[in-house]
C-alpha cells in the first residue's frame, strides 16, 4: 500500500490560506469571525487528516493493523514518534494540538479561536513536516 498524502497537503495550504486572510480583515468585523472559524475549522480538519494517514502508514510499520485500530489519538502519535515519523518534541506539540482541538466541545468562543491562533505557526509547520515525512517514507513498502 502506497500511502497518498495530497488531501493532508492540500488541508494545510487551505489552512494557510485561511491565515492569510483572517491576518488581512479587521479584528471585530463578521469578516475576521468568518475566517477566524476558518482557521480553527481548518486546524481541526488538518489535524484529523494526520492522524489518519499516520494511522495508514503505521499499519506499514507493524504486524497488526487491527491493534493499530484500536490505538487512541495520542498512542498513534507515540508510536509515530518511534517509528522516526515524528520527534519526540513534534509528538509532545502535537498532543497539545489534540488537547486544543478537544476543548472545541466546550469552548466555542472568543478565548478558545485566540488560544488556536497562537498555537497556528507551530502547528502549520509540524503538520508540512509531517505531511513530508510520510509522503518520503511511505512512498515504498519497505518498514523503518
Amino acid at each position: 500500500m502506497i500511502l497518498r498524502t495530497d488531501h493532508l497537503a492540500r488541508c494545510i495550504r487551505t489552512l494557510e490560506m485561511s491565515l492569510t486572510m483572517l491576518r488581512r480583515v479587521e479584528v471585530e468585523t463578521i469578516e475576521y469571525e468568518i475566517f477566524r472559524n476558518a482557521v480553527v475549522k481548518g486546524v481541526e480538519l488538518t489535524l484529523e487528516m494526520s492522524v489518519k494517514l499516520l494511522r495508514k502508514a503505521l499499519k506499514l510499520f507493524t504486524g497488526s493493523p487491527r491493534e493499530v485500530d484500536s490505538w487512541t489519538f495520542k498512542d498513534t502519535l507515540r508510536y509515530a514518534g518511534k517509528h522516526g515519523l515524528m520527534t519526540t518534541d513534534a509528538v509532545e506539540r502535537w498532543f497539545r494540538y489534540r488537547d486544543n482541538r478537544n476543548n472545541t466541545a466546550h469552548d466555542y468562543g472568543v478565548g478558545f479561536a485566540e488560544e488556536t491562533l497562537a498555537m497556528l505557526p507551530d502547528f502549520i509547520a509540524d503538520a508540512v513536516s509531517l505531511e513530508a515525512a510520510l509522503a518520503a517514507r511511505c512512498s515504498s513498502h519497505e518498514p523503518a
